[in-house]
């Protein structure tokens, strides 16, 4: 596919980064010198040093020609501009980050559709999902979702007295055989291994599953977890995600939450009718204490600034708050912060970046993308070609990258977890879970 991709932040590179991978035909615009240098010097992508809006910079980008554009910049009225020129060139498919969600209201005078754009991102609302998905497994640091929601990926730090500690992925296996999941990648000291049957767990190592959501009881007994239920919340800052996560959380939990800003303080109380708002500093102790933030289930921070959110987030994890959520916009911090073991960190960067492959996945054939920030692996779906050798013999006889481990077979529908015995058909879909420096050799696999 032809894609051109105007923007090229946080989001507008990962987006690049994993289509790459892809061996798409990526065209990168950007105004901003550096964003170019580190586009052209870390991508095998074309990049256009320009403005995004520019009808000369998309017609020299073959924007005419291209299967879909993806306005990306920081700023909407630009990518609005750049869907309207995209369109009128003849572009096939436009996707644009809004950060504004009053475009996509009922009542909105300037409809996207106007400017020809087939999909809408909101950042704010991709990350908002990713956290109520977490406040919902309040034991996890991240929760993604495959298969419709049939299945679903959960990280998971395994604590000294789990049950799994000093144990190979054969012998966790084999200690219940009716009992199916998959282990996909591990973090231990900061890097990503792809276990294989041999892989020794250790304590503060941070485990990624693969599980049937009607299976997840079943794992978390498995890692002797508690899968309590959550009841009461604190959100940090009155930020569009922290509104966001009350509004779709304060009918069903005690939600409370905190902004350091007076006036915003009562404009929330007044909008937000079942959530306690509190005006106060998120890294005041005695106002932690207060609030017993003990007894609170979750703890999120999702204020505007990236330290306070960080340093609110190590306040409540010490004081003893069940779960932590930090919301950080630099992505290099998440690996970090994650090691540390304060909580799930998650970015609506990471989150807009994910919600972009889905739906360019979605309308296609051939293999897709999910990419993760805090993990060095990604998800690739891919379907074996006639004859290709993944359907020659069973999965233990390939010899597949090290760093590779395939995680779900898609049977007509029928999911199921991979094992060593499975076969691969020509009408299977499947899963595969691998560092990138893997994915060229394995998809070599799956071609006839």
């Amino acid at each position: 596919m032809r894609i051109v991709i105007i923007g090229a932040g946080e989001v507008g590179f990962h987006v690049a980064k994993a289509l790459s991978q892809e061996d798409h035909d990526i065209t990168v615009i950007d105004i901003d010198p550096a964003k170019c240098k580190r586009a052209s010097e870390s991508l095998d992508v074309i990049v256009i040093e320009g403005n995004g809006a520019s009808p000369r910079n998309l017609s020299e980008a073959n924007v005419q020609e291209a299967d879909y554009v993806l306005c990306l910049t920081r700023v909407d009225e630009v990518n609005l501009i750049a869907s309207q020129q995209a369109n009128e060139l003849g572009a096939n498919k436009i996707i644009a980050r809004l950060r504004n969600q009053q475009y996509t209201t009922q009542d909105s005078i300037i409809k996207p559709e106007k400017f020809g754009i087939n999909h809408v991102i909101h950042p704010e609302k991709e990350a908002c999902r990713e956290i109520v998905k977490l406040v919902h497994h309040s034991y996890a640091t991240q929760v993604t979702d495959f298969e419709n929601g049939r299945m679903q990926m959960i990280g998971i730090r395994i604590e000294k007295s789990s049950p799994v500690v000093g144990k190979t992925v054969r012998e966790i296996c084999d200690a219940d055989s009716e009992f199916k999941f998959g282990i996909v990648t591990v973090i231990r000291d900061g890097e990503s291994h792809v276990p294989w049957s041999d892989f020794i767990f250790s304590h503060s190592d941070i485990a990624y599953f693969i599980v049937k959501k009607q299976h997840l009881s079943a794992l978390m007994h498995m890692l002797g977890k508690e899968a309590t239920e959550t009841k009461s919340i604190i959100i940090l800052g009155g930020s569009k995600i922290g509104r966001s996560i009350a509004e779709e959380l304060e009918n069903e939990l005690n939600v409370r939450l905190i902004d350091v800003d007076r006036e915003k303080a009562e404009w929330l109380a007044s909008k937000l009718e079942q959530t306690m708002v509190l005006h106060g500093d998120g890294t005041d102790v005695e106002l932690l204490k207060a609030e017993n933030i003990n007894d609170a289930d979750s703890f999120i921070a999702v204020t505007e600034s990236e330290k306070t959110n960080l340093l609110s987030g190590m306040l409540a994890h010490h004081l003893g708050v069940k779960q932590t959520v930090i919301h950080l916009s630099t992505t290099e911090y998440m690996p970090i912060v994650q090691e540390i073991g304060l909580g799930a960190v998650l970015s609506k960067n990471m989150s807009t970046v994910n919600s972009i492959l889905k739906f360019i996945s979605s309308s296609q054939t051939e293999s897709s993308v999910t990419t993760f920030d805090e993990i060095d692996v990604d998800v690739i779906e891919l379907s074996p070609e006639p004859g290709s050798k993944v359907t020659t013999a069973p999965l233990k006889d390939i010899k597949f990258p090290e760093d590779s481990i395939v995680g779900v077979i898609n049977h007509h529908e029928k999911l199921s977890i991979a094992r060593g015995t499975s076969q691969l058909t020509e009408e299977d879909k499947v899963l595969v879970f691998a560092k990138s420096n893997a994915v060229s050799k394995l998809k070599k696999l799956f071609e006839s």
